[in-house]
């Protein structure tokens, strides 16, 4: 694997991260809702009109995009791992702007994911 292709899948798992962040985002401003048929609409149009979520949905367009490229460059059994790497990049992110627990038992998580994408990048 090169750079530019390296480049590639850590720009798309980047903007897919950042997509969740967003949508966490929004919905936090949203706030808690119910799935009722009284709730589709004033629901809908709330998320349909949060800034946090909209960027959340251009950062999974744009990734998709990055996506293919990257794709077309490199073995999906390759790149479809490099997408752990986003557990990763949401936990501490998650911690850092949500205040959300990164635990023990967390960290051992992502230090094995590390460790799996490692292997799997050198194959």
């Amino acid at each position: 694997m090169n750079a530019a292709t390296v480049a590639l899948i850590l720009t798309g798992v980047v903007l897919n991260a950042a997509a969740q962040l967003l949508l966490k985002a929004g919905t936090n401003s949203v706030g808690a809702f119910g799935f009722t048929a009284d709730n589709v609409y004033p629901v809908g149009m709330r998320l349909a009109s949060d800034p946090f979520i909209l960027g959340g949905f251009g950062c999974y367009a744009l990734s998709v995009v990055i996506w293919i490229m990257a794709l077309s460059r490199v073995e999906v059994s390759i790149a479809y791992p490099m997408l752990s790497i986003g557990y990763v990049i949401n936990a501490i992110a998650a911690w850092y702007l949500f205040g959300e627990a990164l635990t023990a038992q967390r960290m051992i998580g992502i230090a094995t994911i590390v460790a799996g994408v490692f292997l799997v990048a050198r194959s």
